[in-house]
This record gives structure tokens, C-alpha cells and sequence, in this order.
């Protein structure tokens, strides 16, 4: 990455675990990580800021991502989101609905910092 500002990213998940395993996979010196943990948070976060990327996961306490996915293209389109699920049919409507990729949890942090870095170019 040769840019030298740091991009934002917001990870909306409500489970602490896996924030915090997304956090080290993100662990990159171009990158600021906030955390939002439900879709209320996302939103006051998104009237504040303007993240690059978006890491959305689909079952949260105030609702399901893959309907907040449509809300936030409409309002920033530019943001990139990466949804994560353990559903593998939420998969469809999260990439109709906008998502730039889909993982399917348990995922391969392999693959998943390999998304990030194609996102983040």
C-alpha cells in the first residue's frame, strides 16, 4: 500500500471474540480499526465518519447486516463492505443487497486479508 494516510475501517460485530480476531487479521500499519456492536452503534458511527471498508456481520441484537447493506451503499456508496456469517444463505442477499464479498464463518484469515488488501487499493 503506498498510500501514507491510514484508512478507516469499522467492524460491526456484537461477539468480542471475533472483533478482536478480525483486529489482528487487520493488524496493518494503513489501517484504523473502530468497532461498532450493533447497527444502531454502525449508524451514529456513519453520521461521524467515513470508513473505506465496512466488515459487517449479519446477526446482530438490533437486526440482521444484510439489511443495513442496501442503507449504507445508498448513503456512501464508495464505502466497501465485507459481510461475514455463519449463514451460508444470507450470502446471496448480502451480495445482491451491495456486499463486496462474502465470508462464511469459520473463514480462512488467509483469504479474508487477501480481500482486505484487494479492497483497500
Amino acid at each position: 500500500m503506498s498510500s501514507n494516510t491510514p484508512k478507516k475501517v469499522l467492524i460491526v460485530e456484537d461477539q468480542g471474540e471475533i472483533a478482536l480476531v478480525l483486529d489482528m487479521a487487520l493488524n496493518k500499519e494503513y489501517l484504523v480499526i473502530d468497532y461498532a456492536d450493533s447497527l444502531l452503534a454502525a449508524d451514529e458511527y456513519l453520521k461521524k465518519e467515513e470508513p473505506s471498508l465496512i466488515i459487517l456481520d449479519n446477526k446482530l441484537p438490533d437486526g440482521y447486516g444484510v439489511d443495513f447493506i442496501s442503507y449504507i451503499k445508498k448513503k456512501s456508496p464508495a464505502i466497501k463492505i465485507i459481510m461475514i456469517s455463519g449463514l451460508t444463505s444470507a450470502k446471496d442477499v448480502a451480495l445482491e443487497n451491495g456486499a463486496d464479498k462474502f465470508f462464511e464463518k469459520p473463514f480462512s484469515l488467509d483469504a479474508f486479508e487477501t480481500a482486505i488488501d484487494e479492497l483497500m487499493q
